[in-house]
């Protein structure tokens, strides 16, 4: 559904995106993510057809947004960071004019703006001029904006800024059902958001891609290897248990963690299988008289993975700046 290819942008002198190559799927959410000036922005822009790329191209149904950018246009609802509303009309007049911008035929706008109101939770407020709306109304209204016209991709950028955590809750349900039939990329600093409504993201630093893949497949790449975590009880002995563990094959190191509140033994598989080492590792612990409590996959935070990716990126940048001779001094 959208295809960005070796996309490019220069300012001046200043290389804002380099060589950025991803693809998104229709039915697919995508995570966007980068430290500030990262690039996400000035990429967001060229992929609504705002922004000209200095080289390289953005799809979006089969269609160059440079070759045709009005059709490709047709085909994308933008929520940027700040919302675009007129102060002095009302939501429903508001609505109706980005259906006549959007060419809504007219006969379908009263039902196509009153499932929209309603999906986006505006009854309420629809006869409220957009400027007497409050930050969570306003954001509101930016979604169903983007929705007016039935588009087949979604760019949200910070969907949730400024909610309430009721109207967070509401808002990710409503981008969950609404990335079943549609391409969603999400751009967003709530991490946790990310990791909870995408099945990939993107992550950028300094115009250039880090890192493209699923939030456990980064988690494991990172690592390189699976990590179980194991919270037990009993009256055995751990180091004999310990070492059963650590004769399962696939299972490269057993580390012990700090004990549960209740003085329970936690400890961290290190699995270098692909397979699935759980129920060994269950039937291990129980053969040796064991209470078992926890056993589960451990997996990082998207925040540590970000700040790792990050992180590590920017060291590779500084090295790479750093001459021979000032090596050797």
């Amino acid at each position: 559904m959208i295809s960005v290819q070796h996309l490019t942008k220069r300012f001046g002198t200043t290389l804002a995106l380099d060589d950025l190559s991803f693809e998104v799927s229709r039915g697919e959410i995508l995570g966007f993510l980068g430290p500030n000036g990262a690039g996400k922005t000035t990429c967001i822009r060229m992929m609504t057809g705002s922004l000209t790329p200095t080289a390289g191209t953005v799809s979006i149904a089969g269609i160059d947004t440079r070759k045709d950018p009005v059709t490709a246009r047709r085909h994308i609802g933008y929520l940027p960071e700040t919302v675009p509303i007129y102060r002095e009309m009302t939501v429903a007049d508001y609505l109706e004019f980005v259906c006549r911008m959007k060419r809504v035929a007219r006969e379908q706008k009263p039902a196509h703006i009153d499932g929209i109101i309603s999906r986006c939770g505006l009854r309420e407020v629809s006869h409220k001029l957009c400027g007497h709306l409050s930050k969570g109304y306003r954001q509101r209204l930016g979604l169903a904006q983007a929705l007016i016209g039935d588009p087949d991709v979604l760019i949200l950028d910070e969907p949730t800024s400024g909610l309430d955590p009721k109207q967070i809750i509401e808002i990710r349900e409503l981008i969950r059902r609404l990335g079943r039939e549609r391409t969603v990329i999400l751009s967003s600093h709530i991490l946790p958001e990310v990791s909870e409504l995408c099945q990939r993201v993107i992550i950028l630093n300094r115009g250039q891609l880090v890192a493209v893949d699923t939030p456990d497949n980064l988690d494991k790449n990172l690592r390189g290897y699976d990590a179980i975590r194991l919270e037990i009880s009993g009256s055995g002995d751990p180091e004999a248990l310990f070492e059963s563990l650590a004769g399962i094959p696939g299972i490269s190191q057993v580390q012990s963690l700090p004990p549960g509140q209740d003085g329970s033994l936690r400890c961290r598989l290190n699995a270098q299988s692909n397979a699935d080492l759980r129920p060994t590792v269950a039937r291990t612990v129980l053969a040796a008289g064991w209470n078992l409590h926890e056993l589960r996959h451990e997996v990082q935070s998207l925040e540590e993975i970000f700040i790792t990716l990050v992180t590590r990126e920017e060291t590779v940048v500084r090295d790479e700046s750093v001459t021979p001779e000032e090596t050797e001094s």
